[in-house]
């Protein structure tokens, strides 16, 4: 297997300590293909959406990583805010599969639901989440996504 190192030239840091490494090992892709991590906790079949396969697709797992990552990003937000989280919030992730001519794009919404707090708390605390998720990060600027307190 050839080891190959590619420097972006919009990362502008510098790591310093790897926290955790996911790793999955995948194969045949969104038709019928698999995917599963190094520890085993996720075996997943892949489908292409809208097919009647029984697996899962990419955008799915994208959104289920993304929602998570941001309420992890708005929980830290409300303890420096010293806001109560409410136990009862949700992100609907929406991350659409889209194409303009050949070419494949994502796009995507996230529905923040917090039930109890003022709408400016809330839409400060979901603000705070996207500025401060890992995923909110690796999009900003290649796809268009919406936040919407809900």
């Amino acid at each position: 297997m050839e080891n190959t190192h590619t420097e972006d030239p919009q990362v502008d840091t510098q790591l310093t300590k790897v926290l955790y490494t996911g790793k999955t090992h995948t194969t045949g892709g969104r038709d019928g293909g698999s995917a599963i991590s190094s520890d085993g906790r996720l075996d997943v079949k892949l489908s292409s959406p809208g097919t009647p396969g029984t697996g899962t697709n990419p955008e799915q797992l994208f959104a289920a990583g993304w929602s998570g990552c941001f309420m992890s990003a708005m929980k830290i937000a409300a303890a420096k805010m010293k806001v109560r989280f409410p136990a009862d919030a949700a992100v609907d992730a929406e991350v659409d599969l889209a194409q303009t001519g050949e070419d494949y794009h994502l796009q995507a919404r996230l529905n923040i639901s917090l039930p109890g707090l003022e709408r400016e708390v809330a839409q400060a605390l979901a603000d705070a989440g996207h500025q401060t998720c890992l995923y909110s990060k690796a999009t900003r600027g290649n796809i268009n996504v919406e936040i919407n307190v809900v």
